[in-house]
């Protein structure tokens, strides 16, 4: 039994990588000319291409690597099938459960460490490509990060417990106006700060002014208040993504947030679907069982490939829609991060129930 396991895994194996590299390889070329132009626009050196890309790696292997399971499983299983190796299994004795119990361990193992990869490497790939290309190739300023920031301007110092440059948005606000000797003139906080019109406008902003003896001598709370920052929200650096995070920076994020009051959806969401994505892998596996059995005489690389993409695109057009119902609300985090797990999974192991094998 030891000697036919290593055969499959080492069959699998071998698709597996051939897989893995053949995706990687289309991603990254469609990836460079997308980011070609800009790249040759601002004169970037070859070394910067090299490290660019390079730091896009890691994620490219973690979002391919469900696609390769699948296609792994399914040709490695279909060839068997198609070469009446499997009759020949089951022929002696030996069930369908044996036959593919270690492909589905190998793909628990993967799963193990595909999180391990996204919960470190892919954050630290990210952030290289990004620095690469904000700092060293169009020459911005490496001085602010997206959350926690101090910075001063004018008269006034900034504290923003958060950038959402995506959206436009500080979180968190607090300004603090000083005369020259350093005495406190005013402070003014709000919740958020929005940028429309080119400058950012406060929203609940709550105004205190102080004497020269630092007391409050009056309180004014407007609904929306104009306030001039140079910066735009481009300027605060590059927005922190949920692929630029691993699960354990979401979840301090969301406690932080939770803990001082604001809106956490969109993080609580993303930890989940950070914790579900490595998951994948298994749900693919158990789904290239069951089509291996039922087209495996006929399996070509061709059908496995097409069988692949057909199932990614399904897969990820689902699962892109139930993370826009939880960033909305529509979908608590938790739903909106694992549905698409458990329907794919359940239809495997329907397929595998229907096919009379399991």
């Amino acid at each position: 039994m030891r000697l036919l396991r290593r055969y499959i895994i080492s069959r699998f194996l071998r698709i597996f990588f051939l897989a893995l590299a053949s995706f990687a390889g289309v991603y990254l070329l469609v990836d460079f000319f997308e980011r070609f132009d800009n790249l040759l626009n601002h004169q970037a050196r070859p070394i910067h291409y090299i490290l660019y890309f390079s730091g896009k790696i890691p994620l490219i292997i973690s979002q391919i690597t469900p696609l390769a399971v699948l296609l792994g499983v399914f040709l490695s299983i279909g060839t068997l099938a198609r070469t009446q190796e499997l009759t020949a299994m089951r022929a002696g004795g030996i069930s369908l459960t044996r036959i593919t119990s270690p492909l589905l361990k190998l793909s628990l193992a993967i799963v193990l460490l595909l999180f391990g990869i996204n919960e470190y490497i892919v954050p630290a790939g990210l952030r290289m490509s990004q620095h690469i290309y904000e700092v060293q190739v169009k020459g911005k300023e490496d001085i602010l990060n997206t959350h926690r920031l101090w910075f001063r301007e004018g008269d006034s110092v900034f504290h923003i417990l958060a950038v959402v440059p995506q959206e436009n948005l500080l979180r968190g606000i607090s300004i603090f106006r000083f005369d020259e000797q350093f005495r406190l003139l005013a402070r003014t906080d709000a919740p958020a700060a929005v940028y429309r019109d080119g400058e950012w406008v406060l929203q609940n902003a709550v105004i205190r002014s102080f004497d020269s003896a630092s007391t409050e001598t009056s309180t004014e709370r407007l609904p929306e208040k104009p306030i001039h920052l140079e910066k735009a929200p481009e300027d605060f650096g590059a927005p922190m993504e949920n692929e630029e995070m691993g699960y354990r920076q979401l979840r301090k994020l969301v406690r932080k947030f939770q803990n001082e009051g604001y809106d956490a959806t969109r993080y609580r969401v993303d930890m989940q679907a950070r914790l579900a994505a490595p998951f994948s892998v298994l749900i693919m596996a158990v789904l290239g069982i069951p089509f291996a059995l039922q087209k495996g005489r006929h399996s070509g690389l061709a059908m496995g490939v097409a069988l692949a993409v057909g199932i990614g695109t399904a897969y990820h057009l689902l699962q892109t829609m139930l993370m826009a119902f939880g960033y909305s609300g529509i979908l608590s985090p938790l739903p909106a991060a694992w549905s698409a797990h458990l329907l794919f999974g359940f239809i495997g192991i329907w397929l595998l129930l229907k096919t009379g094998e399991a």
